[in-house]
């Protein structure tokens, strides 16, 4: 066969091209125009990714299937490792040893592919399968981040998040002693955080409409729940707004009082606090917690419209 003539007439021989799917192309059709062959070559790759030399029924035995579902999941190939990991689930005995590292791997598969719901059942089901399992606490772990990473903003439904925090006290309960609670109970603070500022925000949808004594709620509600969290300051600086807006002199002093004792330096404290009156003396001041003596009742308002 005569050489291919490229595009300034020199010839182009077979045996000069690279082993690549894109430089063929430029032998095989010298003159196709760029994109056409642009899009010819992403039609190559897409179809080599696809490894359909990969079949289940290859493999005669589940350990076997094993040894190649961890070779696809190795070499990144998701869906064949899903696919193989998911059959070994359903197939191998209760009490094989294989059958938790099966879900580890079907779960990790799942999340390469960001099915984080998928991912989580996984992880969860080898938690509540295998609690004495080595990899248990792991999952557990990677179970909460799944489901936290689902929830991805305060302002949306916190179904997820609210699975998430089960999950994570989940393993606070049953691993106190692994050596990933650290690392659990930092991103429960920063999930706990997350809660914190959607209370806020449901607090500053009423404070901003006036609509006072709903506010409150929130507001109590973030100090009450979550008084370590970094909102929890701001809840209470427009607690102390929102106090003096309704004149209630005295919930707003006891307040002012928790806050200074709080931050004794921190300038917004004594701008807002400004014209307060201490409290009464002998009254006992706790810090990050909202005052109950008197004030609008605990009756929580209907839940602001989702932004």
């Amino acid at each position: 066969m005569p050489p291919a003539v490229g595009r300034r007439g020199r010839p182009v021989y077979l045996s000069q091209v690279r082993d690549e799917p894109i430089a063929i192309l430029w032998v095989l059709s010298p003159d196709m125009h760029p994109s056409r062959r642009a899009l010819l070559a992403a039609l190559l790759f897409a179809v080599a990714a696809c490894h359909p030399d990969f079949q289940i029924t290859q493999y005669p035995t589940n350990e076997t299937l094993y040894r190649a579902a961890s070779k696809e999941f190795a070499a990144q190939h998701w869906d064949n490792a899903v696919a193989a990991f998911e059959k070994l689930t359903t197939d191998l005995p209760a009490r094989d040893t294989l059958l938790p590292r099966a879900y580890w791997y079907l779960a990790r598969a799942h999340g390469e592919r960001d099915e984080h719901v998928l991912a989580a059942t996984a992880f969860s089901h080898l938690v509540e399968s295998f609690p004495d399992d080595s990899l248990a606490d792991r999952a557990a772990l990677e179970a909460g981040r799944s489901y936290r990473k689902m929830w991805r903003k305060p302002a949306l439904d916190p179904t997820y998040g609210e699975t998430a925090l089960a999950t994570y006290n989940t393993l606070l309960g049953l691993y106190p002693s692994s050596p990933l609670i650290p690392t659990a109970k930092k991103e429960l603070a920063d999930l706990e955080e997350m809660f914190a500022q959607k209370n806020y925000l449901s607090a500053m949808y009423y404070f901003r409409r006036g609509a006072y004594d709903s506010g409150i709620i929130y507001f109590k509600d973030v100090l009450a729940k979550y008084p370590a969290s970094p909102t929890a300051r701001l809840a209470q600086l427009r607690l102390v707004d929102s106090y003096k807006a309704i004149r209630y002199k005295e919930d707003a002093s006891e307040s002012c009082a928790a806050l200074k004792k709080s931050y004794p330096t921190d300038i917004q404290v004594k701008q807002t606090c400004l014209g307060v009156a201490e409290p009464a003396a002998g009254l006992p001041v706790t810090t990050n917690a909202p005052p109950s003596t008197t004030g609008p009742p605990e009756t929580r308002p209907a839940k602001p419209p989702a932004s």
